[in-house]
């Protein structure tokens, strides 16, 4: 109702910006479903953006795929949402992985997407559709962004209803009759907008096992996912407005051998009030209902051998920031942060032999952290200085684990005591605008993660590895710095480049601790140093982007730790590419080609497995044919490479094959 009754007290004007007068001196509303502009100190920190486009126009229809373009981004595993275990689908940066939780935080219109038990990305029920741009921000700290970005922060924002039309719509099947189908209607209401968007994916999926190793009991990779959202922006005056956001999704797969279902399922919800004003404020509230589903088969029997049947987890948290009037060369902003996850783990351990319940087990606990920060930009001509101080009171409580026979009586009741702390983090930077086409940038930083649920009381199994939960985990820490330079070359020729050195101390990795055996461990330390190029021509209708990372990391351990010291973390590959050729040669038309490559990776702390680099080529193409009506022709994999995506003593499992779609796009 409020959001009805304040979009239509104002009417849609066309105007220039918020505030001017329109006809008849009424004020003129501008509402853009944004957050507050950014700052003069944006470009100290080494950023890539990719726009609606480059969102949209990938092979596979993915948002993970898009973001990696990015050179360093980089999942837990090589596999996407279709093929991969939901709490695998961690989000690092520059190397700094090591274990399937996000090290980079992802937000979508300011609002934090890590599932609040495991850590990892909803990733299929963000569709690239519905968004407007991408930026990704590597390295950086935690500054405004919250606790959780040590690697860096990727901020996804929606498409505004200009973007997106009154109607956008697609339907494709691939050529095993597979199927993505997907709608937004837009309907303006005043001067605002209601987005309401749905997305349905199925299909049988691939083998993920290699012929060679299959068995009777081997499944395709199938997939059932739908998202559904309701997005609604109106003002509230002329220089505030209000963003509401519903999200709801389901997703199903099977992974590796029939039973070995696995699902994850959300409910979201999110207030946003932007003022644009004076007194500029971005004030979000959000709560988050998340669960996980996951039944284990054995790899040898292949029956059930765990049933983790139910992982209830709440996310709810929100943000305050404020940028009060200040001198013409200073940018101010204050603000504060929180954020509350709980959330609990039931499974039952299921016998081999007989099929029956030998143990039900009960985890979880509560983590929380309230943040306060304080930024400053300052512009002295050509030169901008920024400086930022975090304050953050965390706590990890109620954390528990409980096993009990089938018979009822208890097997294990341990009870985890209370922790809390104060942490400091410090950020600060330069740009050096050195000419028209020239800028020169250098920052310093150091950033919190709190363990996840997941990581201090979830224990879990992967054919025969078992990795134990540790309560007593420490938060990790980082300290980095970085300097690079953004060049105009020529017209239409770009080159950003940046170098960096980046620790992760205390940082969290499966440590081998025994034969088919792990444990989450804080380890001494996780370095990464390298460097990030980014590079764009654009020439009439023909245009080139290509990102790439170098990077060597190593981890620094001692103790039960001491055989990874000086070891490349598991999952990090030394070299991730991405390059994409496109051409237009009508208006609305398309047709794109992008290699991507990752190097040699481990599947573990002793480099004892390993997956061998790949390099993928993807295709696309999108051929008008009237009345908004357009073909979409998709290629992923086009040269059919072996993705190796998991290698646990030879077991293995591959990414996705080649894959071709065709389908109809309709924008209206």
């Amino acid at each position: 109702m409020l959001l009805a009754a304040s979009t239509l007290a104002f009417p849609a004007v066309p105007a220039n910006a918020a505030g001017d007068q329109g006809p008849d001196d009424e004020p003129v509303i501008v509402v853009t479903g944004t957050g507050l502009p950014d700052t003069p100190s944006t470009p100290a920190y080494d950023t890539q953006t990719l726009d609606r486009e480059t969102l949209v126009s990938t092979a596979s229809g993915r948002i993970e795929d898009a973001l990696s373009a990015v050179g360093g981004f980089q999942q837990f595993r090589r596999s996407d949402s279709r093929s991969s275990n939901p709490s695998a689908q961690g989000v690092t940066l520059r190397a700094l992985g090591g274990n399937a939780s996000s090290r980079a935080q992802i937000l979508l219109d300011g609002v934090p997407m890590a599932d609040p038990f495991f850590g990892y990305i909803p990733f299929s029920a963000i569709v690239p559709e519905r968004l407007g741009s991408a930026r990704v921000t590597r390295g950086g700290g935690s500054g405004p962004f919250g606790s959780g970005a040590l690697a860096g922060t990727i901020e996804l924002s929606s498409a505004d209803a200009g973007e997106l039309g009154l109607f956008d719509g697609r339907a494709l099947a691939n050529h095993r009759g597979e199927t993505e189908i997907g709608a937004t209607l837009v309907p303006r209401l005043g001067a605002g907008y209601v987005a309401v968007s749905g997305r349905w994916d199925r299909g049988q999926g691939f083998f993920t096992t290699p012929a060679e190793q299959r068995v009777p009991a081997t499944a395709r990779a199938a997939y059932d996912a739908w998202s559904a959202q309701v997005r609604a922006v109106a003002p509230l005056a002329p220089d505030i407005e209000l963003q509401a956001r519903v999200l709801a999704y389901r997703d199903d797969r099977t992974l590796r051998f029939r039973g070995a279902d696995t699902g994850m399922e959300g409910h979201d919800g999110s207030l946003r009030i932007v003022g644009r004003g004076r007194w500029q404020f971005d004030v979000v509230g959000y709560v988050q209902a998340r669960n996980f589903t996951n039944t284990v088969i054995s790899s040898t029997l292949f029956v059930p051998t765990l049933d983790q049947r139910n992982t209830p987890a709440t996310g709810i948290g929100g943000k305050i920031e404020l940028r009060p009037p200040t001198p013409g060369n200073h940018v101010l902003r204050l603000g504060l942060d929180y954020r509350r996850a709980s959330g609990e783990l039931y499974e039952e351990a299921i016998s081999v032999v007989t099929g029956a319940v030998t143990q039900s087990r009960n985890a979880g606990g509560t983590t929380s952290d309230f943040g306060l920060f304080v930024e400053n930009d300052v512009t002295l001509g050509n030169l901008v200085l920024t400086g930022g101080v975090r304050a953050d009171r965390w706590d990890i409580r109620d954390g528990f684990y409980t096993a009990r026979a089938p018979s009822g009586d208890v097997i294990a009741a341990d009870r985890y005591p209370d922790r809390a702390g104060w942490d400091l983090s410090l950020r600060g930077g330069a740009v050096w605008q050195a000419g028209n086409d020239l800028q020169f940038r250098a920052a310093a930083y150091t950033g919190l993660r709190l363990p996840t649920l997941n990581e201090l009381y979830r224990p879990f199994t992967v054919v025969r590895l078992t990795t134990r939960a540790n309560a007593s985990l420490r938060n990790e820490r980082l300290e980095g710095y970085e300097a690079g330079l953004d060049w105009t070359v020529l017209p239409g020729v770009s080159l950003a480049l940046t170098a960096f050195d980046n620790t992760v101390k205390n940082a969290v990795a499966n440590v081998t601790i025994g034969p088919d055996l792990r444990q989450r461990r804080n380890i001494d330390a996780i370095r990464a140093r390298g460097i990030e190029a980014n590079a764009a021509l654009s020439f009439g209708r023909f245009e080139l982007a290509g990102s790439v990372g170098l990077t060597d990391a190593e981890a620094r351990g001692s103790g039960v730790a001491a055989a990874l010291d000086g070891r490349r973390p598991a999952q990090t590959p030394r070299w991730t590419a991405g390059a994409t050729a496109s051409w237009r040669p009508a208006d609305g038309a398309l047709v794109s080609l992008t290699m991507r490559h990752v190097g040699l990776q481990f599947e573990d702390d002793l480099e004892s497995d390993r997956l061998p680099a790949v390099t993928t080529f993807d295709a696309f193409a999108r051929v008008p044919i009237g009345g908004g009506l357009a073909v979409i022709l998709r290629a992923e994999n086009l040269a059919d490479a072996a993705i190796v995506t998991r290698n646990q003593g030879g077991s293995i499992d591959l990414g996705t094959p080649r894959t071709v779609w065709a389908g109809l796009a309709l924008r209206l």
